[in-house]
């Protein structure tokens, strides 16, 4: 994942007894960069172990509808390093954002 500030931050699945604790990668790696003040994330890549290409959740997507625009770069890949590109505004077009809570 890169934010504004140029880093880049990482994330892993952490899995839970109870699935629904359990917490994807993506929001991980989301939490660990707004911990550290990041406010935007403008690329992020979803990837897994396998030779389909991997989708955030709803879960994910959503807290990604909190950080990043809708031309923000989402990246789909697999195990073979295959991806496809997609901007975040494709990956959950009618997202749910603050402007909603008016």
């Amino acid at each position: 994942m890169v934010c504004d500030n140029d880093k880049t931050y990482s994330g892993v699945n952490i899995e839970n007894a109870s699935y629904g604790l359990t917490n994807c990668a993506e929001r991980t790696a989301i939490f660990k960069a707004v911990s550290e003040g990041v406010k935007h994330v403008s690329k992020i890549i979803v990837t897994n172990g396998t030779d389909e290409l991997s989708k955030p959740c709803g879960a994910c997507r959503q807290v990604m509808s909190e950080f990043m625009g809708p031309d923000d770069i989402v990246y789909l890949a697999n195990q073979h390093n295959d991806f496809k590109e997609f901007t975040f505004k494709e990956i959950l077009p009618l997202a749910f954002s603050d402007k909603d809570m008016d």
